[in-house]
């Protein structure tokens, strides 16, 4: 993608000015203004679907999660916006090669990543296409999300409650990683 405007220390903006309207706790060398149409967009066979996830930190770590592992990411309405700035830093970049897929085109079938109650991941069925479909951080998914799919938990062998989303949604699509390489 080819910026709008591209700032860069010392050629052509003072490295103070930079560090005036950057968030980060150091001065950038560089901000870069990209347009949001430009951002991939379409599908892929294995989507991240992240329901009304809140936190833009965990918003941009799956990002970075699907970008290593080739897949797209959906975001509900109510999700952080995967370009403030806590989300950009969290992807890495990965937002500039991951595609935003439109909520309504989510693959199926869906497995609906729950904290209990869901059959083992090792025991559902991973063949893409398909969506991982992943709650907020302080909610649980809909019934009418995951009627007639799968409903999935990560068994957890130590004392932790649950998983953060990030790393459940990490953990699926490793899984599923695991099984294609098989």
């Amino acid at each position: 993608m080819e910026p709008v405007e591209l700032l860069v220390a010392g050629e052509n903006v003072l490295p103070e000015l930079l560090g005036e309207v950057s968030t980060l706790g150091h001065a950038p060398r560089a901000i870069g203004v990209f347009r949001r149409d430009d951002l991939p967009v379409g599908t892929r066979d294995v989507v991240l679907g992240l329901w009304q996830v809140a936190d833009p930190g965990n918003v941009g770590t799956l990002i970075r999660s699907a970008d290593a592992f080739d897949a797209g990411i959906a975001l509900s309405e109510a999700c952080a916006d995967p370009l403030g700035p806590r989300a950009l830093r969290a992807s890495a970049g990965a937002i500039f090669r991951v595609p935003l897929v439109g909520w309504d085109a989510l693959p199926s079938p869906r497995v609906a990543l729950v904290a209990h109650g869901g059959t083992p991941l090792a025991d559902v069925p991973l063949e893409p296409p398909l969506t991982f479909l992943l709650g907020s951080e302080r909610g649980s998914l809909p019934d009418d999300l995951v009627t007639g799919d799968y409903k999935a938990t990560i068994p957890l062998p130590g004392k932790a409650e649950s998983l953060n989303v990030a790393a459940a949604g990490a953990i699926a699509l490793y899984e599923l990683s695991r099984r294609s390489s098989l």
